[in-house]
């Protein structure tokens, strides 16, 4: 009877999974978390435990193996399982750096760093419940039972070869058109950019950027010991006569932008920008990296300019972390042939043989129909969350630049003469990460701007902590 109750007990515990092996891993926890086993006692032995809680000592052995592989015990050769010594835990290792300097990683930082309580209105992405999570768990179950090669091999260099297929017919209802051999599976759109810059720059090469952009491009390109160089960005696209000025002066190797949807504006490139952009490119001996990441959110697709080029000088990236998961690591690159080979060998020297158990997901989920009506629903939901969005800002006197066509963003500017940055630090004392303007900004002429994302903002507490934070008149 004794044992019966412990198990029960143990099934009740905070964390335990509906396992035997579940509900002995969190007995051993709830005893290490009250101090009954203190850090370098001793754990009860494998038979002790098994008779004591009415499991099999195999049950044992497997929970003590699972908690020595998470660091919360370890073993000792002959003598045993102990609780891990740890070194003590200070608040100050934990908290939100509230120093950190407004940099281009700031919001990244503060926005992976957050606790679960933390909201994110300036983070990038959309929340967990936006997901297609009954999809997932579903292409999940049925990779689990594919064949050992898809569970245990490495990816072919270029990678999966269904999977690039597939992409190549979703490139082309966009009007680019690319066969599978000239695509190339990377881990991200991120290292998709990592390795573009690795194939075409040295140090010190000049890089266009618009102003502002993607904080993270600046990132990158500092990591590449790029010279970078920005160019004011308009409703339509980049400022072309300075586009055109910059090409003359700096005469830069790259320029990386988003056409659809830009990051963080929520611009879209006319057809007239994109033209005259080309042309200019062409002239100059210019490559494009367009980074299309948002481009399943568009309501209807806009000019890419991989598609008016033909792959010539633009190379086109993406990724699905923006509608499938962030956690499944799924890029991509399109590119002209002739530069193929040599993105394939860089690859291959970073990363080797690729995820293969992300793009085999990442097709089953693209395969299922169930996408596109996944697609679909996350615009209309994204586009009341941009019209309730815009009103809640507009009652603090927080405007947009523009009303976009379509996903994620808005691009505001505070009333006044407010400090977006020092605004986002005490919003950040508070549990509210938000996106000041200058981290996107090379020039750092958009200290009076904020990026939103609607997603992300529905919650009462972070229009409280805006007013607040915008009353106490921060300049």
């Amino acid at each position: 009877m004794l044992e019966a109750v412990q198990v029960k007990e143990a099934a009740e515990l905070p964390g335990a999974d509906d396992t035997l092996v579940g509900r002995v891993m969190a007995t051993i926890r709830q005893r290490i978390a009250g101090r009954t086993l203190a850090p370098g006692a001793k754990l009860p032995s494998i038979r002790g435990l098994a008779e004591s809680m009415g499991v099999s000592k195999s049950t044992v052995v497997e929970a003590y193996e699972r908690l020595a592989a998470e660091g919360a015990i370890q073993a000792r050769r002959g003598s045993g399982f102990y609780v891990r010594r740890l070194p003590p835990l200070s608040l100050a290792d934990v908290a939100p750096k509230l120093d950190r300097a407004v940099d281009p990683l700031w919001i990244s930082r503060q926005s992976l760093d957050a606790g679960e309580g933390a909201l994110r209105p300036g983070c990038g992405w959309l929340p967990p419940d936006w997901m297609p999570e009954a999809s997932i768990r579903r292409a999940l179950r049925r990779l689990g039972r594919a064949d050992a090669a898809t569970l245990a091999e490495y990816g072919t260099p270029l990678g999966l070869p269904a999977l690039r297929r597939l992409l190549a017919n979703r490139l082309a209802e966009r009007g680019v058109e690319a066969s599978p051999d000239q695509i190339v599976l990377a881990e991200s759109g991120t290292q998709a950019i990592d390795l573009v810059c690795r194939f075409l720059l040295e140090p010190g090469d000049t890089v266009l950027v618009d102003d502002p952009c993607y904080f993270n491009f600046q990132a990158l390109l500092r990591a590449h010991r790029a010279r970078i160089v920005s160019v004011p960005y308009t409703p339509s696209g980049p400022d072309l006569a300075l586009f055109a000025q910059a090409l003359t002066e700096h005469r830069p190797r790259l320029y990386i932008t988003n056409s659809a949807l830009h990051n963080p504006t929520g611009a879209t490139l006319s057809a007239a920008t994109a033209h005259r952009l080309l042309k200019l490119a062409e002239q100059a001996g210019l490559t494009i990296v367009e980074d299309d990441i948002f481009g399943d959110l568009e309501p209807e697709s806009a000019p890419r300019l991989a598609g008016l080029d033909g792959l010539e000088r633009v190379i086109q990236i993406g990724s699905f972390s923006k509608t499938l998961s962030a956690s499944v690591r799924c890029g991509y690159i399109a590119a002209r042939r002739d530069w193929i080979e040599g993105l394939t060998d860089l690859k291959v020297a970073l990363s080797f043989g690729g995820g293969r158990l992300a793009a085999e997901l990442v097709l089953d989920l693209l395969k299922d129909g169930s996408y596109r009506r996944h697609v679909e629903g996350l615009r209309q939901r994204l586009a009341r969350a941009m019209a309730e969005t815009t009103g809640r800002l507009a009652a603090l006197g927080i405007e947009p630049w523009l009303t976009p066509r379509g996903g994620l963003f808005l691009w505001c500017r505070l009333p006044g003469e407010l400090d977006a940055g020092e605004i986002a630090r005490q919003a950040l004392a508070k549990g509210v990460v938000l996106a000041p303007g200058n981290a996107f900004s090379l020039s750092q002429t958009a200290r009076h701007f904020m990026r939103f994302n609607v997603a992300q903002a529905a919650d009462p507490r972070i229009l409280s902590v805006l007013r607040a934070t915008m009353r106490a008149g921060v300049r």
